[in-house]
């Protein structure tokens, strides 16, 4: 039988499962990650679980992620008080009930027919701030409203790929602010795809599809320029699946499905993606322009490197989210964990949140230890979301903050500021 999904709370989130045990009752998601992954791609067609689970080329830097946490050990530390815990933080202002926030994925919809919207509902029930993909299947608009009819306050940031429209740029970054995010999330490490060999073998690309494109199809400024969408000079040959498509696409768009289909826009909005998706030639002087159209904070994301982090500290930027991208965008490069401690020396002042490869609470204090102010998690509450919704993501949820708190508590911390302050002694798995 299944345990119904919890509503209460996270510190006693393991003793619930136990107690709930002895009625039958076992977790609806399995515990252990590899579990949960091993049953969501039995769930997920073989092209969901391919983008979800893909990385770049022969996908070592996806295992020297996870290599990085195995290579630190944690030395607990006895007789100290931890009967009270606190797992909050404060990040921009805002505090947030765990140091943990769910990074942003793009394509939901490939994994739960309720896509961001599920997502956001979790988050909203549990505090834990959701970061709105740029590539999302639902818009920030009706994701803002899902989290507002469950607490009006539940935090959010946007993640913004910077297109080659500024205009279309200004209008995403203003829609984030009506919207009530608390910061902005630029994504640096995407201004090409990367080589993603699960993707290729199977010729999906989901934005090919419509799917992932709720922020642009909402988005005014990008309508308008469906006007001047490129005609489409490489169309594939017309076969049953190319039939499906095109129906699947206009599907996505918003409104009627027929009319979509009858007046083109959802081929056109397709193209147009095509043609302004990312900027292969930004450079940092365009963050100067981006500072001048929002009043919040701005994290950049993707930065591995100590030099350009100690740049983004010199242009004025708030924060950092250290990130391979989950290792899908560059195979054989640095490990985020194993960049971590540089960068936090080379911008000690820099809010920093540490993505890509993040698995178990262990793994969260480690990067708390390690100069991380936050971590962001992302393929396993995607994976939650397609055993169970907005329920499953909410389960997980609850599993990793007690995760968190029980690994932290039991290395001999009582709170973020304690492992900040040093209460948690690593040493290198050499040396264990």
């Amino acid at each position: 039988m299944a345990e119904p999904p919890p509503t209460t709370g996270t510190h006693d989130r393991q003793q619930a499962i136990y107690r709930a045990g002895l009625a039958g009752h076992r977790p609806r998601l399995p515990i252990t990650h590899d579990a949960l992954a091993a049953r969501a791609q039995r769930r997920l067609s073989a092209r969901a679980h391919a983008y979800i689970a893909g990385g770049a080329g022969d996908e070592t830097t996806v295992a020297a992620n996870r290599r990085a946490f195995d290579e630190w050990r944690l030395v607990p530390r006895m007789l100290r008080d931890i009967a009270v815990r606190d797992t909050a933080i404060s990040l921009f202002g805002h505090r947030y009930p765990q140091p943990f926030l769910l990074a942003p994925i793009g394509a939901l919809e490939l994994a739960h027919r309720s896509a961001d919207v599920g997502v956001a509902e979790a988050a909203a029930r549990t505090g834990v701030p959701m970061i709105f993909s740029n590539q999302a299947g639902r818009s920030m608009e009706a994701c803002t409203a899902a989290m507002r009819r469950i607490a009006d306050h539940a935090p959010r940031w946007f993640q913004l790929y910077w297109p080659k429209s500024d205009a279309l740029a200004a209008s995403l970054v203003a829609r984030a602010e009506a919207c009530g995010c608390d910061a902005l999330v630029v994504t640096l490490d995407t201004p090409l795809l990367g080589w993603r060999p699960r993707d290729l073998a199977l010729g999906h690309l989901p934005f090919l599809r419509g799917q992932g494109l709720a922020q642009y199809t909402h988005d005014p400024v990008f309508r308008d320029l469906l006007a001047h969408t490129p005609a489409d000079t490489t169309r594939p040959p017309i076969t049953p699946r190319l039939l499906a498509n095109v129906l699947a696409s206009a599907y996505h768009y918003p409104g009627s499905t027929w009319q979509a289909l009858r007046r083109g826009h959802a081929a056109a909005a397709i193209r147009q993606f095509i043609a302004t998706y990312s900027r292969p030639d930004l450079t940092w002087t365009e963050l100067e322009r981006l500072r001048e159209m929002t009043r919040l904070p701005i994290l950049l994301k993707g930065v591995l490197s100590a030099a350009d982090a100690r740049a983004a500290a010199a242009a004025g930027i708030d924060g950092l989210v250290v990130s391979n991208h989950g290792g899908r965008q560059v195979d054989g490069a640095l490990a985020s964990l194993d960049a971590l401690p540089a960068i936090r020396a080379a911008a000690p002042d820099l809010r920093l949140v540490l993505d890509s490869g993040v698995r178990t609470g262990a793994d969260i204090v480690k990067a708390l230890a390690l100069g991380a102010d936050a971590v962001a998690i992302g393929r396993p509450y995607a994976y939650a979301l397609a055993l169970g919704g907005a329920d499953g993501v909410a389960e997980w949820i609850a599993n990793t903050a007690a995760d968190f708190a029980l690994s932290m508590a039991l290395a001999g911390a009582t709170s973020v500021a304690d492992i900040h302050a040093g209460a948690i002694e690593l040493v290198p798995r050499t040396r264990s």
